[in-house]
């Protein structure tokens, strides 16, 4: 088994590494690592859905697919990720406890009362440290999981807080659970460096054929073309979604207005704008021109820039009517 510590907190970049390893590398690996702030959202879930989006532009928070289902999950330096990718017998390779066993025996060693959960948890307490997600593919297995260390519980609660009234779809739902951070159960104070020590010591003491592995620049190319082409992109982060209905309604100095849009593979199919707000021009026009338009800010503002929108909602600014949709 390959043991990678992999010090990169670029999430594109880390997502893709995933990827590498589980398609490119053809023995077992597990590998450390750990984001800069992001949303990891599943494999099948609608991401628009998932997010807090004004607070994530906010807070110039990164948003990301990942290869595999599930929730989405918040990173940060505070959080610690595993991944293990196996090859072996198709029927047996989807096994949550089976990969979360050695991280418990390690939290266990330091005091932490851990014990897995429900179908995919590591919990403390009844309160979850760790959501574990799996993509298998013939015979080859990718588990990674999360390690809620110290992460900021504020941004958690607030990057992934949505409005349900916003979106209809049939995409996977995240369920909100109660969390918690392993570091206040700890008998004994570290830091997340240690404990990254310690997971890695304890993987490669209980494997009698793991080796350290450091990616060579023929990897670091490889996965580097991987996360400008796949994991960096709107296409795959937003596009990938399911189709769904979205509805927002706003309140300015112009009135009242409620978008409401159709969105196929990420692109707006139909557009119906709503309200009490008066209008100069026929507001069927930039219905019109909003229609086969990516579901995102760039091309969006790109067409409302090409009006006088004041001509067609009395009082209201583009930066308004770019609100209502998102």
């Amino acid at each position: 088994m390959l043991c990678i510590h992999h010090h990169s907190t670029d999430p594109y970049f880390n997502i893709a590494t995933d990827e590498y390893i589980f398609k490119h590398i053809a023995e077992d690996c597990f590998m450390l690592w750990q984001n800069d702030n992001a949303i990891i959202v599943g494999k099948h879930q609608n991401t628009l859905s998932e997010i807090n989006y004004d607070y994530v532009k906010a807070q110039n928070i990164h948003v990301v697919r990942r290869l595999s289902g599930g929730g989405a999950v918040y990173h940060d330096m505070g959080n610690l990720n595993f991944s293990f990718t196996k090859t072996g017998d198709e029927g047996s390779l989807m096994d949550f406890e089976k990969y979360t066993l050695p991280i418990i025996e390690v939290l266990q060693s330091l005091g932490v009362n851990a014990r897995f959960e429900g179908r995919n948890d590591i919990s403390v307490e009844g309160k979850k440290i760790s959501g574990n997600a799996e993509h298998i593919f013939k015979n080859k297995v990718l588990h990674h999981g999360t390690l809620l260390f110290a992460s900021e519980m504020k941004n958690i609660s607030e990057a992934l807080r949505i409005n349900p009234l916003k979106y209809v779809d049939k995409a996977v739902k995240s369920i909100p659970k109660r969390v918690t951070n392993i570091a206040q159960y700890l008998n004994t104070p570290i830091t997340i460096d240690e404990f990254a020590e310690k997971i890695m010591a304890h993987i490669v003491a209980t494997n009698p054929q793991a080796r350290m592995y450091t990616f060579t620049p023929g990897d670091l190319e490889a996965i580097g073309k991987i996360r400008d082409e796949k994991y960096a992109t709107d296409a795959w982060n937003y596009g990938y979604s399911p189709d769904y209905s979205f509805k927002k309604g706003i309140r300015t100095k112009g009135g009242t207005l409620e978008m409401n849009l159709d969105v196929e593979k990420g692109v707006i199919q139909r557009v119906k704008i709503l309200g009490d707000f008066f209008n100069k021009k026929d507001i069927s026009e930039i219905e019109r021109a909003l229609e086969h338009t990516a579901h995102n800010e760039e091309a969006i503002k790109a067409i409302l820039n090409q009006y006088q929108i004041d001509d067609y909602f009395i009082n209201f600014t583009a930066e308004e009517l770019m609100e209502a949709m998102f």
